[in-house]
């Protein structure tokens, strides 16, 4: 791929941006991410908040992808996590419709759930 020739290139932003668009379309290449997670660990420091949080959702997808993989954001996870949840987070108007529509079945139940890795359901 012409984005591992060109690595040293990015910023910190392109960088996560280029990650994460790979990761959302289920890119199939370890060394790939594995290259760009090298790369990120050693400019963290560089990253913002949000380039932190879209690279955990990229930890995250190799981390399910490749299970047996130690990935370099592997020891990375918690500080990740960590800029993807400090913003407080508000249940989208999917969620509000839901919950309007399971008030009027009845069914008891909490609008918004935080999952361990800091997901919205």
């Amino acid at each position: 791929a012409e984005a591992l020739r060109r690595i040293n290139e990015f910023n910190s932003q392109n960088m996560a941006t280029i990650v994460w668009a790979f990761a959302c379309v289920c890119w199939d290449s370890h060394k790939f991410f594995s290259t760009f997670g090298s790369a990120i660990v050693e400019r963290l420091g560089e990253f913002t908040e949000i380039g932190k949080s879209q690279v955990y959702l990229v930890a995250l997808y190799v981390q399910i992808t490749w299970r047996d993989v130690d990935f370099p954001l592997s020891h990375h996870l918690e500080s990740l996590r960590y800029a993807y949840t400090q913003e407080e987070s508000a249940p989208s108007q999917l969620q509000g419709d839901v919950s309007a529509m399971l008030e009027q079945l009845g069914w008891s139940h909490t609008e918004e759930h935080r999952t361990v890795e800091g997901f919205s359901l």
